[in-house]
């Protein structure tokens, strides 16, 4: 019913930069929020970054001040830069999205992943 579509993953020098892209299709009504997670092998998922339709963003605290989370008008498409990237920063990274689907009923949607891996 509701797709996820990631693009921009790929491999990069530390210090360098990506721009990760996710966009929301199908079946859906609103879209209370979107994100980022990330998994690194034999780690937990963890939250990146996330920005509610409101506006309101949060980070996670290795990530501030490096990475920007954004999104179109539509609210249905949603934006990581990141700069500055870490060895530490390797990971597949996933889209989430956090909306009303069929019954207006509120879940949770996760793309595929992508993968993110920053070495020299």
């Amino acid at each position: 019913q509701v797709q996820l579509v990631e693009s921009g993953g790929g491999l990069v020098q530390p210090g360098g930069s990506l721009r990760l892209s996710c966009a929301a299709s199908g079946s859906y009504f609103e879209i209370e929020a979107m994100g980022w997670y990330r998994q690194a092998p034999g780690k937990q998922r963890e939250l990146v970054a996330r920005i509610a339709s409101g506006g309101s963003t949060n980070y996670a605290d290795s990530v501030k001040g490096r990475f920007t989370i954004s999104r179109d008008n539509a609210n249905d498409r949603v934006f990581l830069q990141m700069n500055s990237l870490k060895p530490e920063d390797t990971a597949v990274y996933y889209c989430n999205a956090d909306l009303y689907g069929a019954g207006y009923i509120r879940d949770d949607y996760w793309g595929q992943g992508t993968q993110v891996t920053v070495s020299s």
